[in-house]
């Protein structure tokens, strides 16, 4: 089994409508892995590095103790 990582928009935080700078793949205790362009990028990465990528459900709902908030992708 692969373990689980998160795949977060930077910066955090931010104001509904501004820009995403980068895309980062995330531990659970907020370790970043990897940086990526895009979101499609860092899913990428995350799988072939063997890692079973997560994604916010509703990006301002990103608890990671809580396995609502995301879905595997």
């Amino acid at each position: 089994m692969s373990k689980a990582v998160y795949v977060e928009a930077r910066p955090k935080g931010r104001p509904e409508g501004t820009a995403i700078s980068e895309y980062v793949v995330e531990e659970s205790g907020d370790r970043v892995l990897h940086t990526a362009a895009t979101q499609v990028a860092a899913i990428t990465w995350s799988k072939a590095q063997g890692y079973t990528p997560h994604v916010a459900r509703v990006r301002h709902l990103n608890d990671k103790r809580n396995p609502a908030h995301w879905r595997a992708v």
